[in-house]
């Protein structure tokens, strides 16, 4: 299976909880931390959802 690499790069301070929760659902727990996730489209809808608090590396 394909993967993705996910790097937070803004801080989670002061958005909704549900965007935070989606944050921790892959794995990104504090700030400037990468994870590899596998790509299928419920994680590139996990990502769309938190697109303006992170930076995807192909």
């Amino acid at each position: 299976m394909a993967t993705i690499k996910i790097k937070q790069t803004k801080s989670r301070i002061g958005v909704p909880g549900d965007q935070a929760r989606t944050l921790d659902a892959l794995g990104l727990h504090k700030l400037y931390r990468t994870v590899e996730v596998e790509d299928n489209p419920s994680v590139r809808g996990m990502i769309y959802k938190v697109r303006h608090l992170v930076t995807v590396i192909e």
